[in-house]
Order: C-alpha cells, then sequence, then structure tokens
C-alpha cells in the first residue's frame, strides 16, 4: 500500500510540475502581448466611461 501511494503522490508531483510549467508559459505570453490588446474595451459595459466621441468638449477660459 505505500508503494502504491508513493506511485501515486509521483504521478500528482509530475501533473502539478506540467500544470505549473504550461501556466507559467501562458503568463509569459500573455505579458509579451502589447498592452492595448489585454486592455478590455469599457466602451460596451453599461455605465463604463463614454467613448472619446461621445466626450464633451471644454474650452478653456
Amino acid at each position: 500500500m505505500l508503494q502504491q501511494m508513493e506511485e501515486l503522490m509521483a504521478a500528482l508531483n509530475a501533473d502539478l510540475s506540467q500544470l505549473d510549467a504550461d501556466l507559467q508559459s501562458s503568463q509569459a505570453s500573455q505579458a509579451s502581448q502589447p498592452s492595448a490588446d489585454r486592455t478590455p474595451d469599457t466602451s460596451t459595459i453599461p455605465g463604463g466611461p463614454a467613448p472619446e466621441s461621445e466626450r464633451p468638449t471644454y474650452r478653456s477660459l
């Protein structure tokens, strides 16, 4: 029984190591993208900021 537990722990450790490598690779590829690609478009969110074309213009006095 101890042998089986050690084998299961080794398999679990290998799976977790692979998952960690996959997550780090995914984060690295996201970090290399320009920030504009990762920024959500808030113009379609209700209550979000108005698009540039709908904002009032202000004149300095």
